[in-house]
């Protein structure tokens, strides 16, 4: 019997609809297991490692910092942590019983770390190695050692707030922040394999070790910073300030050499000091500048043409302007009387300064001021640097640019004056501070090497001999006699500034007193800025506490960087 010619079509057209439809099929399989095997394949058996191994991070060793000298300032040792691995533990309770008394921490707290769902957790970081020994003793399942550094400070207090400290996993304040990238290197990490319930099989781990961080050799003299804090700390006792601070650089180079403030703190303990101390304020702290900023509008009046050192001028002890009384330091004795411009200068007579901003006028005076680096930060490789406080051009009037004109009403930073001076030291150029010299890795490669940089050019070098040499004056027969150096030349600038409180007015009689200066004027090869703010006992004059304290430095200094005497100008001997 013959079949039905419709339904053998028919039949024809269903089993090539479950063909295609197989094929279909078949080819959807075939790409999924394309797309799986060659394109999700590494993310796939990623997640695969993942659930058979476990990793426990093992910390890179952080890297060195030394001073220019090799020194070392910071360095790491390696101590143990204690992991513990929850699901290798066999009885929590046990574990936290057996670990508290050892680790100090509560059974309660060591019970909530090991019950949780996690590969592994921390108990407690860097322990004593006797601790370790008392808990290997114990043979605790799922609990390990790991090492990983602990950063320490063999000078203690020395360089602190140059340094700054490392926290728990990464520097906190000082160069330890500011270079954090550079420090801290790559981590590594301990992989072991584990069975279904997360339990470790035993003989299969593996380490990938850690990348070690960079060193950092700083422009810093662990001498002339040990000759630096040894004089403030002596400041301190004697004069009992709030604080003091010094800041020395190489003025060819804007090499830092030295910087410190008191009081400071020991980065090995940094937990048991307020964090006030923390900061480095010759870079972080701003503060009307007093008499030390008159080498500013000196040094421009001479470059424009504009100083007459034979020129008289008459200081009765104060000034009248815009209805407000500015006053000479000298304004209870009835003033200097009769001097010229030279003897002015040497004695910090503030009527004559007046005058010289008059005669600059608000547009040139400010221009230099803004162009020895004031009023904008100067880059320094250091965090929380300072910018201070001008005034703006619609600002300035006839009492603002008189005040300006002898440092008061406006805010710098020690680091500003030292640069500022530094361009008076080395023929009239701006350069850039930095403390960090080089960078090397753990094979003692160089990886970065900084060199001297150029800002710009301030004031010609004739200028810029002028104003050193008057600056010799100041120290050798002015008021900074008492930062003479007997055999040296030496030129300097003594400051006592108001303090000015959180309202915005002077506090009456709390003084900020500072001496800058740089020697020897043949061949500067250091400059010092010292300060002591708000001194309880002693003369409240930079001529009386802080120009000592710079000759003190600077005699220790000179002796150490073994630079001979050099002949001094005879008496009566013409500066220029």
């Amino acid at each position: 019997m013959s079949r039905d010619p419709v339904s053998i079509l028919h039949i024809r057209k269903r089993i090539l609809a479950i063909f295609f439809i197989t094929t279909l099929f078949l080819a959807a399989l075939l790409s999924r297991l394309g797309w799986i095997q060659f394109v999700m394949a590494d993310e796939l058996q990623q997640r695969a490692w993942a659930q058979w191994n476990r990793s426990v991070p093992a910390l890179s060793s952080r890297g060195n910092i030394f001073d220019r000298n090799e020194n070392l300032l910071a360095g790491s040792a390696m101590a143990e942590t204690v992991v513990a691995l929850p699901l290798q533990i066999e009885d929590h309770f046990l574990t936290a019983r057996a670990l508290a008394p050892l680790l100090e921490i509560s059974e309660e707290r060591i019970l909530e770390l090991i019950t949780q769902e996690r590969a592994a957790v921390y108990l407690e970081r860097r322990v004593d190695d006797e601790i370790v020994r008392e808990i290997e003793l114990l043979d605790l399942p799922g609990i390990i050692f790991r090492q990983e550094p602990k950063r320490y400070y063999p000078n203690d207090n020395l360089l602190s707030q140059v340094l700054g400290f490392v926290g728990t996993d990464q520097g906190w304040s000082g160069l330890e922040i500011y270079f954090e990238e550079e420090l801290k290197g790559l981590d590594g990490n301990l992989v072991f394999p584990t069975d279904n319930k997360g339990r470790e099989i035993p003989g299969v781990r593996s380490f990938i070790p850690a990348r070690e961080g960079l060193d950092l050799y700083l422009t810093i003299d662990e001498t002339i910073q040990f000759i630096v804090e040894r004089q403030l700390s002596q400041a301190m006792n004697e004069y009992s300030p709030q604080k003091a601070m010094a800041l020395a650089v190489d003025p060819q180079t804007g090499q830092i050499l030295a910087a410190a403030s008191k009081p400071d703190f020991n980065p090995n303990n940094f937990s048991e000091y307020e964090n006030e101390h923390w900061p480095l304020l010759p870079v972080t702290d701003t503060f009307e500048p007093g008499s030390t900023f008159k080498i500013i509008p000196l040094a421009a009046a001479i470059e424009e043409g504009l100083y007459n050192r034979e020129e008289k001028i008459t200081c009765e002890g104060s000034v009248q302007i815009s209805g407000h009384t500015v006053r000479c330091w000298t304004s209870s004795k009835g003033g200097h009387g009769e001097i010229d411009f030279f003897e002015a200068v040497l004695h910090s007579c503030n009527p004559a300064f007046i005058e010289i901003g008059e005669k600059l006028g608000p547009q040139k005076m400010f221009d230099y001021v803004r162009a020895f680096g004031f009023g904008s930060r100067t880059g320094v490789d250091y965090p929380g640097e300072g910018s201070g406080l001008l005034f703006r051009p619609e600002q300035v009037r006839s009492l603002e640019l008189a005040t300006s004109s002898f440092g008061q009403g406006i805010s710098v930073t020690p680091i500003q004056q030292v640069m500022a001076i530094s361009t008076i030291a080395n023929g009239g150029k701006l350069m850039q501070p930095y403390i960090v010299g080089e960078i090397r890795d753990s094979e003692g490669e160089t990886t970065t090497k900084r060199e001297p940089e150029l800002v710009r050019q301030v004031v010609s070098e004739y200028t810029a001999a002028e104003v050193a040499l008057i600056m010799e004056k100041v120290v050798k027969e002015g008021s900074g006699v008492n930062a003479y150096i007997d055999g040296y030349r030496i030129a300097g600038k003594t400051g006592t500034a108001q303090k000015v409180g959180s309202d915005g007015t002077y506090i009456p009689g709390e003084y900020i007193l500072s001496f800058i200066g740089f020697a020897p004027i043949e061949d500067p090869q250091f400059l010092l800025y010292v300060a002591v703010d708000g001194a309880k006992r002693g003369p409240q004059w930079g001529s009386q506490i802080s120009a000592p304290l710079f000759g003190n430095i600077m005699k220790d200094v000179l002796s150490y960087l073994e630079i001979p005497p050099q002949e001094v100008l005879s008496e009566g001997e013409d500066p220029e």
